[in-house]
């Protein structure tokens, strides 16, 4: 039976510590790991190239991930229900986004569930229900947390991930790196 949403194996953690240790987070409170994200840089070509959760992730075990890439990709994050509300979320955003300042990464990029779409798909789009999130007439888990957070939503992804809540849909969210500094890279396509 398929799994919903993202739920990391052990060999693709391993896998992501291996390829990318310093973009993988956690946190911890009281001796417990209550909360974590995972990320890893590539270059999307064109910028908003409509994709899903495992083109982005190469199935989970980020052997796509480049240095040689201009975007820090926000594979999951995660906060446990009792943790939720204290600000650990906005921390390890907050980490990513010096991560991608310290890399001097153009952006960094997600696709993020449209977490409360199933109760909203027989009245409307997908994208409807996005824009709406996005002018705050419906409050969406996921995307309202990510725009408190300092993201633009871009537009609506397709069978982004096998989700029974979206619906398979996702949100294309973009955060700008203020402090980048454009350098000449190598052609990720080489």
């Amino acid at each position: 039976m398929a799994k919903d949403g993202v739920i990391w194996d052990e060999h693709h953690l391993e896998s992501h510590i291996k390829i990318f240790p310093e973009g993988q987070f956690c946190a911890e409170l009281d001796g417990k790991i209550v909360a974590s994200s995972s990320s890893l840089v590539i270059s999307l070509i064109p910028d908003y190239q409509e994709h899903t959760w495992k083109q982005a992730m190469a199935y989970g075990m980020f052997t796509n991930h480049t240095l040689e890439g201009d975007s820090l990709y926000g594979a999951d994050i995660s906060t446990h229900p009792d943790s939720r509300g204290l600000g650990i979320a906005t921390m390890l955003y907050d980490a990513r986004k010096d991560l991608a300042v310290k890399l001097n990464l153009r952006r960094m990029i997600a696709g993020g569930r449209l977490f409360n779409y199933c109760k909203y798909a027989e009245k409307m789009s997908a994208q409807e229900y996005a824009e709406k999130v996005v002018k705050g007439e419906i409050k969406d888990l996921v995307l309202s947390f990510q725009l408190y957070n300092g993201f633009k939503f871009i537009k609506v992804l397709p069978n982004y991930m096998r989700d029974a809540r979206s619906l398979n849909y996702a949100s294309f969210i973009e955060w700008i790196n203020p402090k980048y500094v454009p350098q000449k890279r190598s052609d990720p396509q080489k």
